[in-house]
C-alpha cells in the first residue's frame, strides 16, 4: 500500500499547528503530531504543545505520550505512530502529520520500524561511557562502522551509542542498515505543505515574539517543576531548546533573562537547521508568509494544490 499522507511541515513558529487543525476541519482528518518533544507530559509552555482550545476538536495523536525521564527517539516515534496513522485510514478519515521533525516525519512515510531491543545493551554502553569515557566508544565506533563514525562528531554522545548498540543488537552497523532502507518502498506518500516566511527577518522576529510570549507564560516555573521532580539534566527531554538553557541558569542561580536571550538565539539556528531538512524535498509546495500568517489565504492555497494530487 502507498497512501497519500499530507504532511505540514516548516521551521517553529510558522503557524504548522494552526494549518493542520483547519485542513482536518475541512478533510475530515484527525492530526499526527511530529514534533520530538511535544510527546513528553509536562512539557507544554516550552514546547508550544497545541492547547484544546488549538485543538478545536480535532483528535489529536503522538502528543503526552511519555514521561520526560524517558528516552524517546525516532524507532519509538514510529513503533506508535504507525498503527494510529493505519487505523485513521481504515476509518475512513485523512492523517495529517503535523510538526517540525523532519527525522519523524520522513521515517513514518517510509514505514520504518526498529527491531525492538532489550536495553541491556544501552546499560552496557552508558556505563562504558562512564567509565572509559566517550572516546573510547567513538574510536570504537570507527572499527565496527567507520562510515557511521566519519559521520558523527565525536561528543554527539546519543548517536555514538545509538549506532554500537545497533550493532550490538543485530550484528548489523547502522550504515548497512540506511543502505537497506533506501531500497525498499515506502510505506505512504507524503504530500507535503511547507509554512515559512518570505523574509528571514520576519522569520526571527516571530520566533522571538514567541519565546517573550512563553516566558510569560510561565516556562521558568515549568522548568523548575520538571527539575524539582527529579528529571536528570542529562535525559533527551532536557536538551530541547529552552529547557536546556533555562535548567542550567536556574541551577546556577543565573540570570533568566539573559537564558531567554541565548533560546531565541539557538531557536532560530534550529529553524535554519529545519529549512535545510525541509527543501530536500522538492515537491514540498511552500507557502511563504509576508509580514504574518494568513491562515484562511493557506487553506484555500492548501486544499488546490492537495485537489491537483487527489485529495
Amino acid at each position: 500500500m502507498n497512501e497519500k499522507i499530507i504532511v505540514v511541515c516548516g521551521p517553529t513558529a510558522t503557524g504548522k499547528t494552526a494549518l493542520g487543525v483547519a485542513l482536518a476541519q475541512a478533510l475530515d482528518g484527525e492530526v499526527v503530531g511530529a514534533d520530538s518533544m511535544q510527546v513528553y507530559r509536562g512539557m507544554d509552555i516550552g514546547t508550544a504543545k497545541p492547547t484544546p482550545a488549538e485543538m478545536a476538536g480535532v483528535p489529536h495523536h503522538m502528543i503526552d505520550v511519555a514521561d520526560p525521564e524517558e528516552d524517546f527517539s525516532a524507532a519509538r516515534y514510529v513503533d506508535m505512530a504507525l498503527p494510529i496513522v493505519e487505523d485513521i485510514l481504515r476509518r475512513g478519515k485523512r492523517p495529517i502529520v503535523v510538526g517540525g521533525t523532519g527525522l519523524y516525519q520522513d521515517n513514518l512515510l517510509a514505514g520504518r520500524q526498529f527491531a525492538a531491543f532489550s536495553g541491556q545493551r544501552r546499560r552496557e554502553l552508558e556505563e562504558r561511557r562512564r567509565t572509559e569515557g566517550l572516546a573510547a566508544l567513538y574510536a570504537e565506533l570507527g572499527r565496527v562502522d567507520p562510515q557511521r563514525q566519519r559521520e558523527l562528531h565525536p561528543n554527539d554522545e546519543k548517536r555514538i551509542l545509538r549506532a554500537l548498540e545497533v550493532f550490538y543488537e543485530t550484528g548489523r552497523t547502522m550504515t548497512a542498515y540506511h543502505a537497506f532502507t533506501q531500497t525498499q518502498p515506502p510505506r505512504f506518500q507524503g504530500v507535503r505543505i511547507g509554512l515559512t516566511f518570505a523574509r528571514r527577518e520576519d522569520l526571527w522576529a516571530r520566533i522571538d515574539a514567541r519565546v517573550d510570549e512563553m516566558m510569560a507564560a510561565g516556562l521558568v516555573e515549568e522548568v523548575k517543576a520538571l527539575l524539582d521532580r527529579g528529571v536528570p539534566p542529562g535525559a533527551t527531554s532536557m536538551q530541547a531548546i529552552g529547557y536546556k538553557e533555562l535548567a542550567a541558569a536556574i541551577r546556577a542561580g543565573g540570570d533568566v533573562a539573559a537564558a531567554a536571550e541565548e533560546v531565541k538565539l539557538r531557536s532560530r539556528q534550529y529553524a535554519k537547521r529545519q529549512l535545510s531538512w525541509f527543501r530536500r524535498h522538492r515537491d514540498t509546495r511552500w507557502i511563504a508568509w509576508e509580514d504574518r500568517p494568513d491562515l484562511s489565504a493557506a487553506l484555500q492555497i492548501s486544499t488546490d494544490f492537495l485537489s491537483q494530487v487527489g485529495i
